[in-house]
């Protein structure tokens, strides 16, 4: 085992990236943080590091365990590093997708007006509307109802 990696290296070898590159790519972007800073991908990690990780709408967080420098297969990444992403960003993942999408293939270019009108039908079907009870504890809960009429809203 090494005594000290870097933090790209670390997290292609416990396979929360594909490639080497994708984990550098990753540090760059800003998706990739280390005990709540910001890192670039040369940035060397100790055992007891937090790696908090961005990949879509989930951040995944890591508590490093060991270090090492080779890529491990699946079954041995728990002894390296813990994962103690918090179950409110794993629910992100089961969450219902809020958008429609009509079938359409690949290169296809822009919808026709038929599509378009199509489109726009499931737009206008849809509603938004905020009951009165949850639109009074949303204001409750964020200050926003101080009693006053403000003239924003009308009856």
């Amino acid at each position: 085992m090494a005594e000290e990696t870097r933090i790209d290296k670390y997290l292609w070898s416990i396979r929360v990236f594909k490639t080497r590159s994708d984990a550098t790519d990753a540090c760059k972007g800003g998706k990739v943080r280390i005990n709540g800073a910001d890192i670039k991908p040369s940035k060397t990690i100790k055992p007891g590091d937090i790696i908090a990780v961005r990949k879509g709408a989930v951040c995944y967080q890591y508590r490093v365990l060991a270090i090492i420098d080779k890529r491990q297969g699946a079954k041995l990444v728990p002894q390296f590093a813990e994962n103690i992403t918090p179950q409110e960003e794993l629910d992100k993942l089961k969450a219902p997708v809020e958008t429609f999408f009509l079938k359409r293939d690949r290169g296809s270019g822009r919808p026709t007006k038929k599509e378009r009108r199509q489109m726009d039908t499931l737009w206008d079907s849809l509603s938004f509307e905020v009951p009165d009870d949850v639109a009074e504890k949303l204001a409750s809960e964020f200050g926003l109802d101080d009693g006053e009429d403000d003239g924003f809203y009308e009856d």
